[in-house]
């Protein structure tokens, strides 16, 4: 019985290691495509792209960030975007976030992945919700506000019931920004 067993587990684990060898490159594929799209859904203007890359010491150890610069169709800069990402209540928030370029507004906001509560905070990928982020102000720092409608350039309104995933969303841009804007500044 236990060689049984014993084979019908490398025989499966065999069978899904070729399966995931066999469509790991349509994953990769769509996700750079995801990422394509979300690049000029916040970067109005731009026709195509420069990625800039710098690896930097974090505390989780060392961290490749990913700047893409957007170009008009003259090869003019109309602003930056980059990829922030932080804990949100269910699972890992991911975002495409735009930045204008004067380094002052966001220009856009484009959730890639999450799997927040359905109804609730699944609502961050809504464009009510992604609207919010279009010209916000950035410093002072974002911030999230309950029950109200923002009275600063630097608020959104957070989703009623799902706090938790606003706040990991701001959070995430917040922590994001420092570093970007760091890159950018060091890049000049």
């Amino acid at each position: 019985m236990l060689s049984v067993l014993s084979l019908t587990a490398v025989v499966v684990g065999g069978i899904l290691a070729g399966f995931y060898q066999l469509v790991y490159p349509k994953i990769e594929a769509n996700r750079l495509a995801e990422e394509r799209r979300a690049i000029f859904s916040v970067l109005q203007g731009a026709t195509d792209y420069e990625t800039m890359v710098k690896t930097i010491d974090t505390e989780k150890g060392e961290e490749e960030i990913k700047i893409f610069k957007g170009l008009d169709g003259e090869g003019r800069v109309v602003g930056y975007a980059f990829i922030a990402e932080g804990p949100g209540f269910a699972a890992v928030i991911k975002m495409m976030v735009g930045l204008n370029i004067n380094r002052e507004t966001l220009t856009g906001l484009r959730v890639i992945e999450q799997i927040e509560t359905p109804g609730l905070g699944s609502k961050i990928a809504e464009e009510k919700f992604e609207g919010q982020f279009r010209g916000l102000a950035i410093k002072p720092r974002i911030e999230y506000v309950k029950n109200k409608k923002p009275e600063k350039k630097n608020q959104i309104q957070a989703i009623t019931g799902a706090t938790i995933s606003s706040r990991a969303v701001v959070d995430a841009i917040n922590n994001r920004i420092k570093i970007v804007l760091k890159i950018l500044e060091d890049m000049e």
